[in-house]
């Protein structure tokens, strides 16, 4: 039977995924042999698992760490929010249903949380160690008795829980005080010792806090983890959407389900981007609408408040406009959506040559493909689909080569006048490819060529756990694990 070892937070965005992730890399160099696992995540930034199925990032990142292909079980059940307080709920990788908030606190959420246990004890099984993230706060007075995803978990699997806070938010000693007097005496005694977070500083001034915590508690601070910059996505639950004009001016439209941001990341350290709203501010060289867990309805929100038309100015002025995932069926001449949105035919914006269906079975896969487009063309690049629509043109943007490491041969995406559209989530980490693109449009402007500097997430992932790991007390976490 392995044990576990599970992140909790004083708040959402104090860092318990990155911090899971950097123990399961850190403990899977030790030579252990370790899965992650969140029972329920809420986000709209999910990624394919080896099954074919659906699961967040986070864990897809985590598992990653591990040095493991990521599984949905690592996350058995993802709720992605598609507005007036419902969500769509997909458990072990696939979606089950679209729910109110009620009605999955109340009914639904219990049934799933048994099951999700199931899963947890079968890891603990097979596994040294089973790194378990949390999720928000775990003492959120108005939800703690419907949670499933902290102390109802940790109790389960009788994990070693170790308490974060985000220093560099203040109020981090408050915040760990507030939890612990919060939690049952039962659930205190779970809690192995605290972290403190991004922190910036003279760490010996935190040095008075941390004798009354030790005091109060009789648990140890395990570590104070410097801000340390870095190219790992976050969650999405508490991003913040960046407002910056480079020497390219890159837009992107802020969808109200805007979903994989993390798409555009590395558009975001080579030059900057403008997430806008607003008809008025359109005017980028690049301007480009992302992914959206509800297509239709933010193309009907665009044509709403004049975005649509905007974006048609801008792009005979002269704008490169481009549609990844849903904004790519939305830059289409038609969409037919009896299934998400339900509201049949509807007019796409018609900047590309593109028309697309939507049917009920969600692909979810990994992705290798050549580039037709010209500027580009014969680049082999990678990325992954998460998609209910199937789109036809006669101009495709990229052959599918690969779908999950078997041989294909499919057209996808689509070309127009100075715009393109691809259901490739992830082309821009394709370094080469982003480069390209970036220095024709930097060419039009007069700008010199620039060289964008390769990375990967595994580099990432080991730079970021030597941070972690030099900066936590991880003998006495294996200590206390007993492994």
């Amino acid at each position: 039977m392995g044990r576990a070892l599970m992140i909790q937070g004083t708040s959402s965005g104090a860092g318990k995924s990155l911090l899971a992730l950097a123990l399961c890399r850190s403990l899977t160099n030790l030579g252990y042999d370790v899965v992650p696992f969140k029972s329920q995540n809420m986000s709209l930034n999910s990624a394919p698992s080896i099954e074919g199925g659906e699961i967040s990032r986070a864990q897809y990142l985590q598992a990653l760490a591990c040095k493991k292909k990521p599984s949905v079980r690592f996350n058995p059940i993802l709720l992605k929010p598609e507005g007036n307080m419902r969500s769509q709920v997909v458990f072990m990788g696939k979606p089950i249903g679209s729910v109110s908030a009620r009605e999955y606190m109340l009914s639904t959420k219990e049934e799933l949380f048994k099951r999700a246990m199931r899963v947890l004890d079968e890891l603990m099984h097979s596994h040294d160690v089973v790194v378990i993230e949390g999720a928000g706060s775990p003492v959120e007075i108005n939800l703690k008795d419907y949670d499933i995803a902290n102390m109802r978990v940790a109790r389960h699997a009788n994990a070693k829980v170790i308490l974060v806070a985000d220093i560099d938010r203040g109020g981090s000693f408050a915040s760990i005080v507030g939890t612990m007097e919060l939690l049952s005496e039962e659930e205190r005694e779970l809690v192995m010792g605290f972290v403190f977070n991004k922190f910036r500083g003279d760490k010996s001034l935190l040095e008075p806090g941390f004798g009354y915590l030790e005091q109060r508690y009789r648990k140890r601070v395990l570590g104070v983890i410097p801000y340390v910059d870095h190219k790992l996505p976050e969650e999405d639950s508490l991003a913040e959407f960046p407002k910056v004009k480079g020497d390219l001016h890159i837009q992107i439209i802020k969808l109200p389900h805007i979903s994989n941001f993390t798409d555009f990341e590395p558009l975001q350290w080579a030059n900057g981007v403008d997430y806008v709203t607003k008809a008025d501010e359109i005017e980028g060289d690049l301007i480009i609408i992302p992914g959206s867990k509800n297509t239709v309805e933010d193309l009907l929100w665009m044509r709403e408040n004049g975005i649509e038309d905007a974006i048609i100015e801008a792009h005979k002025e002269g704008s490169f406009v481009v549609g990844i995932c849903g904004g790519f069926q939305m830059l289409g001449k038609e969409i037919i959506d009896n299934v998400e949105s339900k509201r049949g035919k509807v007019r796409g914006i018609g900047l590309l040559p593109a028309k697309t269906i939507f049917t009920m079975e969600k692909r979810t896969n990994h992705l290798k493909s050549k580039i037709l487009w010209e500027q580009a063309k014969e680049m082999e690049v990678e990325g992954y689909e998460i998609r209910m629509g199937r789109s036809t043109s006669e101009r495709p943007f990229s052959i599918i080569k690969e779908i999950n490491g078997a041989k294909a041969f499919e057209p996808e995406g689509a070309i127009g006048e100075r715009s393109f559209g691809t259901y490739l989530h992830g082309i821009f980490h394709n370094f080469a490819f982003t480069e390209r693109l970036l220095n024709m449009l930097r060419l039009e402007k007069g700008l010199e060529s620039l060289s964008l500097k390769e990375w990967s997430l595994e580099e990432e992932i080991e730079r970021f756990s030597r941070v972690v790991e030099e900066n936590l007390d991880l003998n006495y976490i294996l200590s206390e694990l007993g492994v």
